[in-house]
Parts: C-alpha cells; structure tokens; sequence
C-alpha cells in the first residue's frame, strides 16, 4: 500500500496509459481523480474499476483552460487535498510535413500538450506548495527526446514538457515537491488501435507496419506495455521516488538511450 491516503488527480485518465496508472495507483491505496472528456466512458469506467468512493470522474476538455482548473479545484473540494498530479492528457493530433503545417494545428498541439501540463501543474502547486509536499508527473514522450518526419508539432510541445520538468524541478524542490516526465516509446492502447490507422496511413503504411517501425527501433523489438509505464509512476509517486526530480524518464524498450 505504497499510496494509502494519497490523493491523484490523473487528465486523460479513463483510457489508455491514464487508465492503467489509475489502476496501478487504486491497487497501491490511492484515491484518484479522473478527467476526460467522454461523460458516458467516464461513469463506465468508475463502474468497472469498482473501488466506491475512491475514485470520482470530472468531465473537461483538456485544451480548456476553465476545463483542467475546475478539474483540480474539484479534486481538492472533494478529497481536501492533492497530493499527485498526473498529466498524462495529450496527442499528436494532425501530423503534417512542416510546409503545410498549419497554424491552426501548431496551436493545437501546444494547448492538447503543453498548455493543459501547464493549466494543471500552475492549480495543484498552491495547494501542494502549501503543505510542503507534492509529487507531479508528466507524461511526455520519447518524441521529447529525438524527432521524427511530420511530428514536428507534437516533438516540439513534449520537448517543452520536457523543458517545463526540469525548471519546475529545481524550483520546488526544497518544497518536498518532485517533477518529472515519463517518455514513454510505442504502447498499444485503445488509443492507438483507433487513431492509429489514420497516423499510419500519414505516414504511408499500414498500422502494423508502423508499429513494427517504431518497435524495430528499440533495443528490445517491441512495443512496451502500459503496465510498464504504470510502474514507472507508481515508484515516482510513492515515498521511494522522493530523491528522484527534474528527470526524463524513458520507457521505450532503448529506443532513446539518455
């Protein structure tokens, strides 16, 4: 029961990576806060997780502003605290060659990844700064650390997570607040059996054939798991991660070796 008493508002959380740290977190004594968009998948997701009040779903757009600050105002109201911050929201959205990369779909990318770290971190660091304590986790990507053909957008805002990690870190450490960034390589979520297609097809193959890409580039020639990055979260969050700030953590099969 590494978390028992915690408290973890997780954005993005009723799929993919969100939802298996949740489960991880539950598992360990956590109570959690879920924000998504889709209301109906939210309540479902309450209902299978089936641990009663500890788990609560806040609907909001994560590229709203009003939308990721009520999320963390709500969580505090109703649990009296934050202790964990999770912000695992984000995408890469419309993946272009930089000639006819819009401006429309630059922004997009910097509200779906950075702005909504930003919205989130900014809210929970009063009441975390107020107790002294605190632990935030960004869920970047190993796209934060090298790039590839037509993701320039989405390279660009997880290089700035990246970049917001490691300032914020040295800026609330003597405050018993650890920041870090997980960057995770290829994990097959139901995230990526349903966009994955469309990015694929983009990059003008089909969805096996990028994920075999992806996974021929790392040491281990496979996607990683979500229970993979769930256990890199779990360790960050818990009393054992506490002598560990401002680092990248990558979970990409050493596909980015640094």
């Amino acid at each position: 029961m590494k978390l028992e008493g915690k408290i973890a508002a997780i954005t993005g959380g009723t799929a993919g990576l969100g939802r298996g740290i949740a489960e991880a977190f539950l598992a360990e004594g956590a109570s959690v806060a879920l924000m998504a968009r889709n209301t109906e998948k939210g309540q479902r997701v309450l209902d299978e997780l089936g641990v009663g009040d500890r788990a609560i779903f806040i609907a909001g757009d994560a590229m709203e502003q009003g939308d990721i600050e009520g999320f963390i105002d709500q969580t505090v109201t109703h649990f009296g605290a934050i202790d964990i911050l999770v912000n695992n929201a984000g995408g890469a959205g419309d993946l272009q060659p930089m000639v006819n990369l819009s401006d429309e779909a630059f922004d997009q990318a910097m509200k779906w990844n950075v702005y909504s770290t930003f919205w989130a971190t900014r809210r929970a660091l009063r009441p975390m700064l107020e107790r002294k304590s605190g632990r935030i986790i960004n869920i970047s990507s190993m796209e934060g650390k090298h790039g590839k053909p037509i993701f320039t957008a989405y390279t660009a805002a997880k290089h700035a997570i990246n970049g917001m990690t490691k300032s914020l870190a040295r800026e609330v450490g003597a405050d018993g607040i650890t920041v870090n960034a997980i960057c995770p390589g290829m994990v097959i979520t139901d995230i990526i059996r349903e966009n994955g297609p469309l990015v694929a097809k983009t990059m003008g193959m089909e969805l096996d054939e990028m994920i075999n890409l992806f996974a021929q580039e790392s040491a281990i020639k496979r996607p990683n798991t979500v229970e993979e990055v769930a256990a890199v979260a779990l360790l960050l969050a818990s009393h054992e991660g506490g002598g560990i700030t401002g680092a990248m953590i990558s979970v990409d099969g050493g596909t980015a070796q640094y």
